[in-house]
């Protein structure tokens, strides 16, 4: 699990380009929603042609929308991110489905994706500690650079390292684990993990340009207590900063599967240009 939440967190922030134009990107006016991409079978698009939808075989859920950008495009991203935030239940809504379950006395098991997501991001943690040990077991550790363990009573089962570019803090006894490492951005509780990655690349066709103008962000929610049985929801989103971009939101059941998720970064970037 472990290897699988670090994977497909890093796998986010891979792709390619073309080479560069001597003109500017034309910005889209309308997406290009194929009937079918990999296990995405589209469902319906608006007359417009600014979103469409897909379903997977497993029931998963996907909308694609090309969104205008006024004020950055991480403010054109803001209202995604609260109706995904949406799907998170109430402490009353997930008391009542909790009671719903427990009157129906059936013995399944759910599949704890989020749970384990949180352990992965302490394992993780715990993996890159050992490594950092190893590479600075000849340097000096004092400084700006910090490396502490503590697993005695006194001090708790955690990890706390601060180097460039990597940034970890666990901690067993509030089940919790915070990884920020190249980009990637890590959030795990005892009620799951969110997930960000955002970098600038460039436009499609501007491989040699020194300014990148474009830019290829995700956004993932694991957590137990989504609604309406989902374990993963988030977004997957790219173009120019200038907009408009494209946005994929999806909903899995069984966690985000990198298959789906490889059918939707190559939908999304297909539309954003980059």
């Amino acid at each position: 699990m472990k290897s699988l939440l670090l994977l497909s967190a890093c796998g986010l922030c891979l792709g390619a380009a073309a080479c560069a134009p001597r003109t500017p990107a034309t910005a889209r006016v309308a997406l290009d929603c194929p009937s079918d991409r990999g296990d995405l079978k589209l469902t319906a698009t608006a007359p417009d042609r600014k979103s469409c939808t897909y379903v997977t075989s497993e029931g998963d859920e996907v909308s694609l929308r090309l969104i205008p950008v006024s004020a950055g495009y991480e403010a054109a991203l803001q209202p995604v991110e609260q109706e995904l935030q949406g799907e998170v239940m109430t402490d009353q809504e997930a008391a009542k489905v909790a009671g719903a379950k427990a009157a129906e006395s059936v013995g399944k098991a759910s599949s704890a994706t989020a749970s384990e997501a949180a352990k992965a991001a302490k394992e993780a943690s715990d993996d890159a500690l050992l490594h950092v040990q190893e590479a600075r077991k000849d340097h000096d550790e004092d400084g700006p650079n910090k490396v502490t363990v503590g697993d005695d009573d006194d001090h708790g089962g955690h990890a706390d390292i601060n180097l460039p570019g990597i940034h970890i803090s666990a901690d067993d006894d509030k089940d919790s684990a915070k990884i920020d490492v190249g980009g990637v951005h890590i959030d795990g509780g005892e009620d799951g993990a969110t997930i960000r990655t955002s970098r600038e690349v460039r436009l499609r066709g501007e491989a040699l340009s020194p300014q990148k103008r474009g830019f290829r962000a995700t956004y993932i929610l694991a957590k137990d207590n989504l609604k309406d049985g989902w374990k993963t929801v988030g977004y997957e989103a790219a173009g120019p900063k200038t907009g408009p971009i494209a946005v994929a939101v999806f909903k899995v059941h069984e966690g985000h599967r990198r298959n789906v998720s490889e059918d939707i970064k190559r939908l999304v970037r297909e539309n954003g240009g980059v």
